[in-house]
């Protein structure tokens, strides 16, 4: 496999990303599920993280390599799985040495606006009829959360911020799956609110920092409490913060 084409942009702290964000992989054994790897099959898992999903794939039975952008979570995942195979790797841009007979990904393809390289990477990466299974941050995702951030930035005299994320509509992604091969044979888009155990500033702080780009860092606690505050109707109850997730779960299959 190629190594990224160019540094991340992100500077993701693994220890906060197992530790108050673990819902991230957490929720995702349900697309593992979806998956349902079988025994001997190779299986890759595409922005792995810190390895946790990628156990799960192996305690299934599969023969799977995990790779992920982040220097910091493939030594994580390494550390914590030193029996399987991490490696750092661009989605957009990697070469595999044996064809997999899958490509599983969870909560990475949002952050990544090649939707045409990661699928045309993926697709050289599979089996004649292999699967392409994977959960994204589908349309209108955090919609409030994004909202109100740009309602405080506007107020405070900054101009918001483009929004960081490929948040797709069922009907968008099918259409860039099926331009690369795929027949998609299951999609389905679907509110899941999360609470947040660490709070909506740890929220922000970890997944929306960049929301916040052009702000101080001496502002920003003001800013995220401006924030807090428009929120705090719509998604502060009973002493828990919740996220007004969207997501996006699709089963491809590519063209024999």
């Amino acid at each position: 496999m190629t190594t990224p084409t160019e540094e991340p942009t992100d500077d993701w702290d693994s220890n906060a990303y197992d530790g108050s964000h673990s819902f991230v992989y957490e929720y995702g054994a349900d697309v593992v599920g979806l998956l349902d790897p079988q025994p001997g099959e190779r299986v890759l898992d595409l922005g792995c993280g810190t390895g946790h999903l990628t156990h799960q794939l192996a305690d299934a039975g599969a023969d799977v390599v995990g790779i992920d952008r982040s220097a910091e979570m493939v030594e994580t995942a390494r550390e914590s799985y030193p029996h399987l195979e991490f490696r750092r790797a661009d989605a957009r841009d990697f070469d595999v040495e044996e064809p997999f007979d899958a490509v599983f990904s969870n909560a990475a393809l949002h952050w990544i606006d090649e939707q045409d390289a990661v699928c045309e990477a993926v697709a050289d990466a599979l089996v004649p009829g292999g699967r392409f299974v994977a959960e994204l941050g589908g349309s209108r995702n955090v919609e409030a959360i994004v909202t109100a951030v740009a309602a405080e930035l506007v107020e405070r005299g900054y101009k918001p911020a483009p929004e960081p994320w490929y948040f797709p509509t069922v009907g968008e992604h099918a259409t860039t799956l099926e331009a690369h091969g795929f027949e998609v044979r299951y999609a389905r888009l679907f509110d899941r609110p999360t609470e947040l155990d660490d709070g909506m500033a740890a929220w922000i702080g970890m997944f929306g920092d960049r929301l916040l780009a052009d702000v101080p860092a001496d502002q920003r606690a003001d800013v995220i409490d401006g924030v807090e505050d428009r929120l705090r109707d719509e998604l502060y109850h009973d002493g828990v913060w919740t996220a007004d997730y969207r997501r996006l779960r699709f089963v491809a299959v590519l063209d024999a």
